[in-house]
């Protein structure tokens, strides 16, 4: 008879964030895999941590004209323009969908003034399928014309106004890395009240075309992802996590050009509790199952028996 050896030591891939269980830390990105539904046709939604939504907004949006994405060296540019179907048809069309997934969801919400942002995310604090919500403040704001996201006062101002319409719902802030210090906007949106940052947003890039010379996007600027702007997000999660998030407790769901088990390690030990998976979803459906596996194979090759142990364990 021939022995097969020990059996592999189990390995805990579950993570805490922010009082919500994950099964495992691989979630994916806003605005990559629509509303759920059109992931699953590729991928069973029981293997990811988490499942977030693309943008929400108050209205409905038909957003940019095209040209909207492009590919660049390295990753991508789009300029979607928030293009989604509005809260209202979102409730009736896209709820009753995740009421059923089989993972955590989090609708990710947009808009252009605080009370757009106030009554979105206070309607879906109704809804106990939506296990968090997650601001994305870099859309500009319609009184001031600037980003939320690139002020840390107007970003204040913005989650305490969501953070006393939601009672129930976890608050994440997806952080803009356009930014001078994005420490001090991580510090603002913590004490205002958020439960957990996400981060990085895109970065503004823009493509030309050298024989018509004129910008490839109707829009002229887009927002940079893929494995281009991998180093800018690591840098900025290790800065946040080290100076506020991590002596905070405060949980950050990493992303920016993530696409193997060995970016999502890099991105927990500069101090992600769990990732988002983004662009790379275009190439390959299943890349987060990749990562998965991949995780699972890394903690068992350095004996590990939990994935938390790689939260914030950069040495430096």
């Amino acid at each position: 008879m021939v022995s097969t050896g020990p059996a592999a030591a189990p390995v805990d891939l579950s993570v805490d964030f922010a009082g919500l269980h994950l099964v495992n830390p691989v979630t994916t990105a806003s605005g990559t895999c629509g509303y759920g539904a059109e992931l699953a046709e590729y991928l069973d939604l029981r293997q990811l941590g988490g499942f977030v939504t693309k943008a929400v907004t108050r209205e409905p949006r038909k957003g940019n004209p095209p040209v909207r994405t492009v590919e660049t060296g390295g990753g991508m540019l789009n300029a979607i323009g928030l293009a989604n179907v509005g809260l209202e048809r979102f409730l009736v069309e896209k709820i009753p969908y995740l009421r059923t997934a089989p993972t955590t969801v989090i609708v990710n919400v947009a808009g252009h003034r605080v009370e757009d942002y106030a009554a979105v995310c206070e309607r879906l604090d109704g809804e106990s399928c939506v296990a968090a919500l997650e601001l994305n403040v870099s859309c500009p704001n319609v009184a001031e014309g600037l980003e939320f996201g690139t002020d840390p006062v107007r970003l204040a101002q913005l989650v305490r106004v969501v953070r006393e319409a939601v009672s129930r719902a976890k608050l994440i802030v997806k952080l803009s890395p356009n930014v001078t210090d994005i420490t001090a906007v991580a510090r603002a949106a913590i004490d205002a009240g958020a439960d957990a940052l996400s981060m990085i947003n895109t970065l503004t890039g823009m493509a030309i075309h050298a024989e018509t010379r004129r910008p490839i996007l109707a829009n002229v600027t887009g927002g940079l992802s893929g494995p281009a702007i991998k180093p800018v997000a690591l840098a900025m999660i290790h800065a946040v996590y080290r100076s506020v998030a991590g002596p905070a407790g405060v949980p950050i769901l990493g992303s920016g050009g993530i696409c193997t088990w060995r970016d999502a390690v890099e991105f927990m030990l500069a101090g992600a509790t769990a990732v988002s998976i983004g662009t790379a979803l275009f190439i390959d459906p299943t890349a987060p199952q990749r990562v998965v596996s991949g995780l699972e194979d890394y903690l068992r090759r350095h004996r590990m028996t939990s994935v938390r142990e790689l939260i914030g364990g950069l040495q430096v």
